[in-house]
């Protein structure tokens, strides 16, 4: 498999992960000191893989009440220790999509190799405000 392809493959299983409320997966393949930039607060950023981990719950509550959590674009550079993913993503509620279908949350991944694998080290979602 390609670094390209792998890359894609650690997304696609993210994104399924975040979609199911899987933390385990949701954090398999990040770095312990993983920088990640949220919508939600904090908005100067969560550090390490701990304060990564307890941004998830809540997220996890509002996306059982039937929202989507799905990757409809993804594009990845890949290098020999250091790669960047951005992608495209539905994140919304059947109501929300109905009132803005064409809303997309932005997602930008900073990865690096580690033992043979690849990790992520960052990662930036946003909205565009309208």
């Amino acid at each position: 498999m390609t670094d390209h392809e792998q890359i894609r493959a650690l997304v696609q299983r993210w994104a399924e992960a975040v979609h199911r409320g899987d933390l385990d997966t949701v954090l398999a393949d990040h770095a312990d000191d993983i920088v990640m930039f949220d919508v939600p607060p904090p908005h100067d950023g969560v550090r390490g893989i701990d304060a990564y981990r307890e941004t998830w719950p809540p997220f996890f509550e509002w996306q059982a009440s039937g929202a989507v959590f799905e990757v409809v674009d993804l594009d990845v550079t890949a290098g020999d220790g250091v790669a960047y993913a951005h992608a495209l993503l539905l994140c919304a509620t059947p109501e929300q999509l109905a009132e803005k279908p064409d809303v997309r949350l932005r997602l930008t991944l900073g990865l690096r190799r580690e033992a043979e694998r690849w990790v992520v080290a960052h990662e930036h979602h946003s909205f565009a405000v309208s």
